[in-house]
């Protein structure tokens, strides 16, 4: 049986889009191509009007994603392609980053290199117990580029980021919850079923509120001289003026569960 090309799928789920990283032969490993491509899912996903949040995860059982795939470096990741690569895996993460709709990551197994800068650049991170994370730049002599160390220092603080990419060491589900690599562990029997919920109760939530608290984090993601508070505000006078306030209160009062539209 020959395996399927590696490729990006994306699928809705009601109001949640989920993109999977599918090169289940190498363990989810990032092609060129599969680079190229997140961007433009994260994009569509993201201008879904009935989207209230993106989930990103990795096909099968063994990875979420072991990084970038080796196997293409010596081809198109050598000098004179470096850049171009470079490029695709900065506007892959940068427009995760930026994603308008609240991302989540859900990650199993292999996370590592690349895979760990995907899910960093979720603004919610589970994992389940098998999982460990690993970023091997310095075992391949590979430079890290700023907008990566970035990230890193972003979510981890400076001593954190460089022990991740000093050591490279392998690193667990228990660690990388302490760490923050990870924002939720699920290590019961039914995690799978557990992460669903979880995301399941994100989705049922006031889309419109779910679109100002993101656009607040990414504002305060900036620079301070470059936070745009007046884009923020326009959000949150949005959720007040909006069908979806009337309905929280009401289901409030009546004591059952609010069935919101984002209107």
């Amino acid at each position: 049986m020959t395996s399927s090309p590696p490729t990006l799928r994306l699928e809705k789920f009601r109001q949640i889009a989920r993109l999977t990283i599918d090169n289940e032969a190498r363990r989810n490993a990032m092609t060129l191509e599969m680079w190229e491509q997140l961007a433009d899912l994260v994009v569509e996903a993201g201008d879904d009007p009935e989207t209230r949040l993106i989930v990103l995860t990795g096909a099968g059982d063994r990875a979420f994603c072991a990084g970038a795939d080796i196997s293409q470096f010596a081809e198109k990741r050598q000098a004179d392609g470096a850049a171009a690569y470079d490029i695709a895996v900065a506007r892959a993460q940068s427009t995760l980053f930026a994603a308008a709709k609240p991302t989540i990551a859900i990650i199993h197994g292999a996370c590592h290199g690349g895979g760990v800068g995907l899910a960093l650049c979720c603004d919610l991170r589970l994992a389940t117990s098998d999982a460990h994370f690993r970023i091997p730049a310095a075992r391949l002599g590979l430079g890290y580029a700023f907008s990566n160390v970035e990230l890193v220092v972003q979510r981890l603080g400076v001593s954190g980021a460089a022990d991740l990419l000093f050591s490279s060491r392998k690193i667990n589900a228990a660690e990388a919850l302490r760490l923050g690599i990870v924002t939720n562990l699920f290590d019961d029997v039914d995690a799978k079923g557990s992460i669903s919920e979880y995301v399941q109760m994100i989705a049922e939530n006031a889309p419109l509120t779910l679109l100002a608290v993101k656009g607040a984090l990414l504002e305060l993601a900036k620079p301070e001289a470059e936070r745009n508070r007046d884009r923020v505000d326009s959000l949150v006078a949005a959720c007040i003026e909006s069908r979806d306030y009337a309905e929280g209160q009401a289901a409030f009062r009546e004591k059952r569960q609010p069935q919101f539209s984002g209107i």
